[in-house]
């Protein structure tokens, strides 16, 4: 799965790049004890410093989020109840949707009357997939 990170986003790179594997995680593109990219491989996929990398696994390390094993690499764990990451993702979506829509002028029953119409023109995906 590819990660990306936005260099004009508030956040540090650090973060996004624990958001993205979060959420990998929370869609499904990492299981339980998958193995993630190596720092090497993953910092220059990005284009970071090895390091911002190192800092994000150790950080997710301590989260209880994946755990590693010298000699081996960095892996997925399987302590985090997934509806829980499931509802922070969406929160996460919710909040950087709102302010996107307030940049640009919109109010929040305006941006949910948008969301609503098009979700009606969208294909129709159920929570199981």
């Amino acid at each position: 799965m590819p990660f990306t990170i936005d260099p004009s986003d508030s956040r540090p790179i650090y973060v996004q790049i624990m958001d993205e594997i979060r959420r990998a995680i929370v869609v499904g593109a990492f299981a339980p004890d998958d193995p993630l990219p190596s720092v090497r491989q993953l910092a220059g996929d990005l284009r970071v410093n090895p390091n911002t990398v190192s800092q994000a696994y150790r950080e997710m390390e301590r989260d209880g989020l994946v755990y590693v094993q010298r000699g081996q690499g960095t892996f997925v764990g399987s302590a985090r109840p997934l509806e829980d990451d499931r509802r922070a993702l969406l929160a996460e979506v919710a909040q950087r949707a709102l302010i996107e829509a307030h940049r640009h002028g919109l109010g929040v029953e305006e941006f949910i009357d948008a969301i609503r119409a098009a979700a009606g023109a969208a294909p129709t995906r159920t929570s199981s997939e």
